[in-house]
């Protein structure tokens, strides 16, 4: 038997083409299996019955579950937070939304929306008081920016704070937020007194405590995406708050977007999750299933189809990985994260969508996960900024024209 030379490059890998797992270390490696894993078992083998009954039950002994893998706020320190690196949140936010968006939108909004605004901008007992039980999982939270008639356009909102001697008084909606309903505390944002009365003055960010009187998060059914994940709207009326609900670290809108921009991130990662699935049971149906007397993976169009798929699969695991280490390294930009949002959400559609193709009738079915992740992606689409605000966005930052107003 002859022996390779000792320079010969490993086998093809159809799994990793690219050899992108050389780029991982052993503590990379390992929370990303730790997270598959869990996935795997907990998850993956329930998500099409929730997706198709569209509820997410168990949610609160998800979250602790969670909560001890360390994925509750993983990229923070301190409070009892993992402290992660970038790259392995992103490695576990990919993980997650392999076995559904959902799963991953619990997460992200947990720790990269809610706890990160109060790390970021809360005070010492803020902190103390919040951070602890939400990295466990026994607190769940959400944020509350969007609005009824303000998605894109977040100073647009009308919730507005008045002060009343030392208190605060909220009074607005907020629309499509998940967790709402099974949150313990919401960060709700909201305009301040201004010279011109309630709502002309500056954007500050409250965290409501569930059962505070006035509040409520009634929530949001008869979805055709997310469906197995809990979506609600958020009502203040005339709910009254001490002076020490106020996060203090936060004036304006810069505080809510520096959250928005913390949990895209995670998506650029996740939204590969979702295409490596769908990737993946195409390429195993296409080498099984046979028409016209052998494997439909022997014909032509199905290999460029897959060919196609392979290339923007692992061309926007690569981007992530480079914007992770970016990360990691105090050089990433909004602008950045903007590019990786919106190319990698983009391709994971046209992933799942060709993917549906090989599959043929069978695409539809929950018996596989590709029309479950399709329906997924058009939300991912559109929260955390469309598709044309990320446009904007790297257009600005082409050009140095802005086009938004």
């Amino acid at each position: 038997m002859s022996v390779p030379p000792a320079d010969e490059p490993p086998p093809f890998d159809p799994g990793d083409p690219l050899g992108l797992d050389d780029l991982l270390d052993a503590e990379e490696r390992a929370i990303r299996d730790t997270v598959r894993a869990w996935a795997a078992d907990r998850v993956l083998p329930e998500i099409a019955g929730w997706y198709e009954r569209g509820e997410l039950p168990g949610i609160r002994e998800l979250a602790r579950e969670l909560g001890s893998l360390g994925a509750l706020g993983m990229s923070l320190t301190g409070y009892g937070c993992a402290g992660a690196s970038a790259v392995q949140y992103g490695l576990a936010c990919l993980e997650l939304e392999a076995a559904d968006s959902g799963i991953r939108s619990l997460v992200s909004v947990q720790g990269s929306l809610a706890m990160y605004a109060i790390h970021r901008y809360g005070s010492e007992e803020q902190k103390e008081r919040w951070l602890p039980g939400m990295a466990a999982g026994t607190t769940i939270g959400c944020f509350g920016l969007t609005e009824p008639d303000h998605g894109s356009d977040p100073a647009g909102m009308r919730t507005y704070a008045r002060r009343d001697g030392t208190d605060w008084v909220l009074t607005g909606r907020k629309m499509w937020i998940t967790n709402g309903s099974v949150a313990g505390v919401a960060v709700v944002w909201a305009r301040t007194e201004g010279d011109g009365g309630p709502g002309s003055g500056a954007v500050r960010g409250f965290l409501v405590p569930a059962g505070t009187p006035g509040f409520s998060a009634p929530e949001i059914r008869h979805k055709w995406s997310l469906r197995a994940s809990v979506t609600s709207e958020l009502v203040l009326d005339e709910v009254r708050l001490p002076a020490d609900a106020v996060l203090p670290g936060a004036t304006g809108l810069r505080g809510p977007l520096s959250c928005l921009s913390h949990a895209r991130y995670g998506i650029v990662w996740g939204s590969m999750g979702a295409a490596r699935a769908s990737f993946e049971a195409a390429l195993g149906y296409a080498r099984t299933r046979e028409q016209f007397g052998r494997p439909i993976g022997g014909f032509q169009l199905t290999q460029a189809k897959l060919a196609d798929m392979a290339l923007e699969l692992h061309k926007g695991i690569l981007l992530a990985h480079h914007l992770g280490r970016r990360m990691d390294a105090g050089r990433l930009r909004a602008e950045q994260i903007s590019f990786g949002k919106l190319n990698n959400v983009r391709e994971a559609i046209g992933i799942c969508r060709t993917a549906r193709t090989i599959l043929g009738a069978n695409g539809i079915s929950l018996e596989y996960p590709v029309m479950r992740h399709a329906t997924n992606l058009e939300s991912v689409l559109t929260y955390e900024g469309t598709v044309e605000m990320h446009q904007l966005v790297l257009g600005k930052a082409l050009t140095g024209l802005d086009a938004f107003r």
